[in-house]
């Protein structure tokens, strides 16, 4: 399953790269964000791995982040593999003025484990569009505020 979603932002690219890339900033626009932690490789940069965690519902979920590019202000692509799924998140950065940056972000989901979720990307894929494009809606209002 592959979707894309954006937004634009009332900011410069170099502001919207440098808020977007500060772990200690996604609690402020990811619902549920409880916690990140450094698991290997160099912070930032290609190859490294995190963990994080987030409080869905009554349960907690733990994502595996890879880096596989980071060239801000203009990308970054990261690898996610939780114990239901796996998918890469593509995010450029595009200034559209000199005060203005389109944020395009595009996902793939190339597995998904267990009956629940393969169900729920059968049935509702949208339901993983919406929630992307809350998030980065939620983004550009922390951003601006």
């Amino acid at each position: 399953m592959k979707f894309s979603c954006s937004v634009e932002i009332n900011l410069p690219k170099n502001k919207v790269a440098e808020l977007f890339n500060n772990p200690d900033n996604l609690k402020e626009w990811q619902d549920g964000f409880l916690d990140i932690e450094h698991l290997s490789g160099t912070p930032g940069t290609k190859g490294a791995k995190s963990k994080m965690i987030y409080k869905i519902g009554k349960r907690e979920m733990i994502l595996e982040e890879t880096i596989l590019v980071n060239n801000l202000p203009d990308e970054f692509t990261g690898s996610y593999e939780a114990k239901e799924m796996k998918n890469t998140m593509k995010n450029i950065f595009i200034s559209t003025s000199e005060n203005t940056t389109c944020w395009d972000a595009e996902l793939e989901y190339l597995e998904f484990r267990g009956f629940m979720p393969k169900l729920m990307a059968k049935l509702m894929p949208g339901m993983f569009k919406n929630q992307t494009q809350k998030w980065l809606n939620q983004f550009k209002i922390f951003a601006e505020k």
